[in-house]
């Protein structure tokens, strides 16, 4: 029996990438109407938005399986004739950002870096946080908000998170101004590797679904 909260994570037809088999009926394409559809239509419309689908789609079809997710994102900064990269770095992480920004540096491009303990500002004061729960990881806060302003001052074409931590992401990709996409996800239990939880759910990640 269909649940009424049934979604795409539900789903075993996937007959939207397929087209040769019948949706469910919880399907949310099943239920778009034309008018829906037209909106949707009319967003890609707008601003940059079909450029950066078409690009992303071009990058899929012709180095699918074949590029590194940093190869793709210098031939997406490419494609879309940006010429200045941000990088918003964890501190913990410096050293891959310098990788990274050495190599787009020797493809051409501008960078400009800003790490996460910018500002320097305290947990304990702008957060109100206890004393005693800054013992681990110090008092000292990551202050996305303000990574995403330097970023903006400095009228960068795209932002690249490497390894900002859960929550403080969504801060930085709400503030930016720049488009934005992640190169690294933090997860220092798993080497960054945040899917491997979810492949071992089966062994020894059972835990999480219990």
């Amino acid at each position: 029996m269909e649940n009424k909260n049934n979604s795409c994570s539900d789903c075993a037809i996937i007959n939207c990438q397929k087209q040769d088999k019948t949706y469910p009926q919880f399907c949310p394409t099943q239920k778009l109407t034309k008018e829906d559809i037209a909106k949707i239509e009319q967003l890609y419309m707008e601003d940059n938005n079909r450029e950066v689908s078409r690009v992303s789609a071009e990058i899929e079809a012709q180095f699918y399986c074949k590029y590194t997710r940093v190869e793709e994102t210098i031939e997406f900064a490419k494609r879309l004739n940006m010429k200045k990269i941000g990088i918003a770095t964890c501190v913990g992480l410096l050293e891959e950002s310098r990788t990274f920004a050495e190599i787009l540096k020797k493809h051409d491009f501008e960078v400009y870096s800003a790490a996460c303990k910018i500002g320097a500002m305290k947990k304990t004061e702008i957060t109100g946080l206890d004393k005693e729960k800054t013992l681990t990881t110090g008092n000292i806060m990551c202050n996305p908000i303000l990574q995403a302003q330097t970023l903006n001052k400095e009228n960068t074409d795209l932002n690249v998170v490497i390894g900002l931590c859960v929550g403080h992401d969504s801060l930085f990709y709400k503030y930016s101004q720049a488009l934005c996409t992640t190169l690294i996800t933090k997860d220092r239990v798993l080497a960054h590797n945040p899917a491997g939880a979810l492949y071992q759910t089966g062994t020894y990640y059972k835990k999480l679904l219990q």
